[in-house]
């Protein structure tokens, strides 16, 4: 099954899709950008990059692919562990991993893995349909070097007429130049006066309101009884341990008695967007107390336990 595909598709829509068992692939906003060397604007655009480190199954990516194979949940998990078997396997090789639309993986000398993302593909929907414009720089200097030349070797040269009717002209726009000048004085004169008359009337406007406000006084005959909102300890602890997602409620249940019965304070949530039924080892008010008790969890119970951030 080829998954690049799907995750393309999500893309488009998530900032990050968590391949499960691979890392995580994220997209990052980049604004308009011009280059002045080659006069071309690029339109904003979604950038991608990969995170080898994020691997834990948020269900996402399963639950697409569930869906548009038509197959069911459990049997997307395992197309998906297929499938990034052949990817481990392929890097293992020192081969390049192509994946269409996304970018390339390949091993470098320190066999760290590299990731080169594709960047003919724009994932930010607000700006499909704009591509790449280029434009030729406008050369000033030249053209005006152009102009001073054309005068230097064609001077123009009046006849008598042609100065008497110019200075007619001359004195015809001084004295339009004189009336428009005396249009504006009186017109900013004018607005001026407008806005100090403006000032004083809300001035007094003001000061009778002020008045009133004073001269007012108020009763509250049956004020209302004080109300006691009742807050959930969750809403000020965003840190959750997730210990598994189940599809089967039962399941959920059946993990959830057995953390209780190991000591822990499991907590039960509802089903999720995705179907699942999540079952956490605890909640925390911070990030410190959340990681060490997660590592408690790794050591003494289970290594597939994970971090969730989210109020909820």
């Amino acid at each position: 099954m080829k998954i690049e595909n799907y995750i393309s598709a999500l893309l488009y829509r998530y900032q990050c899709v968590i391949v499960p068992g691979f890392g995580a692939f994220l997209t990052e906003i980049r604004s308009a950008q011009l280059d002045g060397n080659t006069n071309t604007f690029y339109p904003p655009k979604k950038v991608v990059s990969y995170n080898p480190h994020l691997k834990n199954n948020d269900g996402l990516l399963a639950n697409h692919v569930a869906l548009q194979e038509k197959i069911t949940y459990d049997a997307a998990v395992i197309a998906l562990q297929n499938e990034v078997a052949l990817w481990k396997e392929q890097l293992q090789r020192r081969e390049t991993l192509a994946l269409k639309n996304i970018g390339a993986i390949s091993v470098n000398a320190e066999l760290n893995w590299v990731f080169e993302p594709i960047t003919s593909v724009n994932y930010l929907a607000d700006a499909f349909g704009l591509s790449t414009v280029v434009s030729p720089s406008v050369q000033r200097e030249v053209l005006k070097a152009q102009v001073e030349a054309l005068e230097e070797k064609a001077p123009i040269v009046f006849t008598p007429e042609r100065k008497k009717n110019y200075s007619f002209l001359k004195y015809a726009a001084a004295i339009v130049m004189t009336l428009g000048a005396g249009g504006a004085a009186y017109k900013y004169q004018y607005e001026q006066q407008f806005a100090n008359d403006s000032l004083m009337v809300e001035k007094a406007v003001q000061e009778k309101v002020q008045n009133k406000i004073q001269e007012a006084t108020f009763f509250i005959e049956n004020p209302l009884p004080a109300v006691t909102l009742n807050v959930s300890g969750n809403a000020i602890k965003p840190y959750h341990i997730v210990a598994g997602s189940f599809r089967n409620e039962t399941n959920a249940n059946k993990i959830f008695d057995e953390l209780k019965a190991l000591g822990f304070e499991p907590i039960r949530l509802e089903q999720n967007q995705f179907g699942l039924f999540p079952v956490l080892y605890g909640s925390f008010a911070s990030y410190t107390e959340a990681q060490t008790k997660m590592k408690e969890i790794h050591k003494s119970h289970s290594k597939e336990a994970w971090l969730l951030i989210k109020e909820l």
